[in-house]
């Protein structure tokens, strides 16, 4: 029996900087976003700053050893509390701004000089909190305060990494790279092998063309037998709404899919090693996927320049190859709605 090619959506879901800002507020703002793994968090103070989406996000451990999370915003006049980036911020959150300082659980400690103020009851200006969960050693936020199941959502890859013992990966290394396209046109590169044999002749040459995707919603598994030699074996994996999973016999790769804006999507990867991993070995590592990533780069930033050139409008997605690329599409259609 004949199945069905869905439609795509249509090329102005790609370049509208409107429906940009519909996307961060009920995407991004509701979705579990991994923002750091806990060898970046070693001691009290410890943090690490983001920007997802255009929303300045903090993780930093306090003085009990717990992992708090806010939104990287002081309560006087927004005021940045750190610059992205990963850091030692001592026993305080400090604005850069005006000096605010807040105890690392959020609560704000001292507002410099501010002068006496009928009103001003400093427990009422602690940091917005995130909603913080951990798995495996990674930290996730969700900026909702009753956030959808982190269980649930994790599950599929739970299931799947049950044998893993992925926490001997804790010597962490960092890279990112700039992309000039919309979010999603990267993201549904990245959910399907179609364009493998055309785009990636090394990972081409390294797997059979048996190239699965299997959707688990809302998780979804990339398989594919590699060639005999080929050191590609592993767990490929993809979380909604913006993470890649990479699992190897010798290190984790965690690509986080952050969008800029309506045009310009950042790549931030995040290796994990074991301790005593050879400098070759780790330089070796991040070489090779950055050679995929350079043609993903490539063909992603050639597909957004012809959406938005006004030819094209929709097209229709392969049944054998594209049905992860499809569950994706119909998860941004239910969110956004008919805009």
């Amino acid at each position: 029996m004949l199945k069905v090619a869905p439609e795509t959506l249509p090329a102005a879901r790609y370049r509208d900087p409107a429906l940009y800002e519909i996307e961060r507020r009920e995407i991004f703002a509701r979705g579990w976003l991994l923002l750091a793994h806990e060898a970046q968090l070693p001691a009290p103070g410890s943090y690490v700053a983001v920007t997802v989406a255009g929303f300045p996000l903090i993780v930093v451990r306090d003085d009990a050893g717990e992992i708090r999370a806010f939104h990287n915003v002081c309560r006087h006049r927004a005021g940045l509390l750190a610059l992205d980036g990963a850091g030692n911020c001592g026993g305080a959150l400090t604005c850069r701004y005006h000096g605010w300082r807040y105890k690392l659980d959020g609560r704000l400690a001292s507002a410099r000089d501010f002068g006496p103020a009928d009103g001003f009851d400093p427990r009422n200006f602690s940091l917005f909190p995130l909603t913080v969960k951990t798995w495996r050693g990674f930290v996730f936020v969700n900026m909702e305060q009753e956030p959808e199941s982190f269980d649930a959502t994790m599950a599929p890859l739970e299931e799947a990494m049950a044998g893993m013992n992925v926490e001997r990966f804790t010597e962490a290394h960092l890279s990112s790279h700039e992309i000039a396209c919309n979010w999603k046109t990267y993201v549904e590169n990245y959910l399907e092998g179609y364009h493998v044999a055309m785009v990636h002749p090394s990972l081409d040459a390294s797997i059979n063309r048996d190239y699965q995707v299997v959707v688990q919603p809302p998780v979804m598994f990339f398989r594919a037998t590699p060639r005999d030699g080929a050191a590609v074996a592993g767990l490929w994996a993809w979380a909604w709404p913006c993470l890649g999973i990479n699992v190897y016999a010798d290190g984790i790769l965690m690509e986080r899919m952050w969008p800029v804006s309506h045009n310009r999507t950042r790549l931030d990867y995040l290796f994990l090693f074991p301790k005593g991993t050879p400098a070759d070995r780790i330089a070796g590592n991040i070489e090779a996927s950055a050679i995929t990533t350079r043609e993903d780069v490539m063909i992603c930033e050639e597909v957004q320049k012809n959406l938005d050139a006004g030819i094209y409008d929709t097209g229709r997605l392969s049944p054998k190859h594209e049905g992860g690329l499809a569950w994706f599409q119909d998860r941004v259609r239910e969110i956004i709605g008919a805009v």
